[in-house]
């Protein structure tokens, strides 16, 4: 019998393990979700789905505050923010984190709008002097909002949210707080209104389990009454004119409905399981990939990103690869040899290290599969390791 598709590649055994820090791997019930047919816009199914999302989100991020739904990546829902917060020629402030701390201040500049920064220290959170700091220098009040990353995927470094919003109550400055919050919502706590931050924004293919395509933001009366102020024109992107009853009018025309039927089924996971479990669970699995961390960095060649062991967030962890090995290989390698797809360095670390993702829909298996795939690629490509990395990961979720 002839071959029908000579070039089509080999059937792969089993799964191929994803752990990127996003996309991340989707539960067989959100993908039967969106598998659904698209509905008539008036049906009663479309906004009942819709609400389910809006208090869902409510929940997962801690708020009373309106939640506005978009068509977009995470990239989308920085924009979102700015051309509601801030007028033409307004400025904010950007703590320095690591790539996407400064890709939101080119965006933000992008858009004509005024960034001050505080200085990036490699591997290290956001730092809250420089941010206090900088506010006291405000002496204008010029600037409308701190923007502040909460994990950055490029650097796997978790900043302190609290510490950022005393640096603005002990500047006794009225910047708006805005986390973004896109790598660590649905896998470490968050309490948007304890913590007073004032917006908070996510993209829905992290720890929420979903397709990329849909980014999300919870606004409080505050930075609403901002948005309303704000002469800045927007349509697309406006808060003011998405609140409303209508689906049309929420969504700026027609909702992107399959994703949201997903969406639905993943916040239902979540609450199934346990908010606390599923926090819980994600802070067992970064144990178990930085004890392997621990023991490879006995060898010499590679090493965490971030500096300050506490942190190390519970959703992705950036290793660095010495000079003279070749990241990019490592990773060519682990996932077509061993089926373990991981993500690159961004920024100045493309090809100086790698970052696992251990976030949304994983266990324990998968983890300690992905990292036996991992060391069997570095072993092969003879980056030097310690030994018993995995073993230690092991012992890890063990408890012991």
């Amino acid at each position: 019998m002839s071959d029908l598709h000579p070039t089509a590649a080999p059937r792969i055994p089993g799964r191929r393990f994803l752990h990127s820090p996003g996309p991340t791997p989707l539960p067989d019930a959100v993908m039967q979700a969106m598998a659904q047919q698209p509905m008539d816009l008036a049906d009663p199914r479309v906004d009942a789905c819709i609400t389910a999302c809006e208090e869902g989100l409510q929940r997962l991020m801690g708020t009373t505050g309106d939640v506005f739904l978009y068509a977009s990546n995470g990239h989308g829902v920085w924009e979102a923010v700015v051309e509601n917060l801030a007028e033409a020629g307004g400025a904010v402030l950007v703590p320095g984190t690591g790539v996407f701390s400064e890709g939101w201040a080119v965006q933000t500049e992008s858009l004509g709008r005024t960034v001050v920064r505080t200085p990036v220290r490699e591997g290290w959170p956001v730092d809250a002097a420089a941010v206090e700091q900088a506010l006291r220098d405000d002496r204008e009040h010029r600037i409308r909002a701190v923007f502040a990353v909460h994990t950055d995927t490029s650097t796997s470094v978790t900043s302190n949210l609290a510490a950022v919003r005393r640096a603005i109550d002990a500047a006794g400055h009225p910047a708006l707080l805005v986390a973004d919050v896109v790598a660590s919502l649905g896998a470490a706590p968050f309490e948007m209104d304890a913590l007073g931050v004032d917006v908070a924004l996510g993209a829905s293919q992290k720890g929420l389990m979903c397709p990329p395509g849909a980014g999300f933001v919870a606004v409080n009366r505050r930075a609403f009454q901002r948005a309303e102020a704000n002469p800045a024109p927007r349509f697309y992107w406006d808060w003011v004119h998405r609140r409303h009853n209508a689906s049309y009018r929420k969504y700026c025309g027609t909702p992107p409905l399959n994703l949201l039927f997903g969406m639905q089924a993943a916040l239902e996971l979540i609450f199934g399981e346990g908010l606390a479990q599923v926090h819980a669970r994600h802070a067992q699995l970064a144990g178990a990939v930085h004890a392997a961390v621990e023991g490879w960095r006995e060898g010499g060649a590679l090493d965490f990103f971030a500096q300050v062991p506490e942190t190390r967030s519970v959703s992705v962890t950036t290793v660095s690869v010495a000079q003279g090995f070749d990241a990019l290989a490592l990773r060519t390698l682990a996932r077509e040899n061993f089926q373990v797809a991981m993500a690159g360095g961004l920024g100045a670390q493309q090809g100086r290290a790698f970052r696992i993702g251990h976030l949304g829909d994983c266990n324990p298996a998968m983890i300690l599969g992905a990292l036996g795939g991992i060391e069997a690629a570095l072993l092969q490509l003879g980056i030097p390791i310690g030994a018993g990395g995995v073993q230690r990961a092991v012992r890890a979720l063990a408890g012991v």
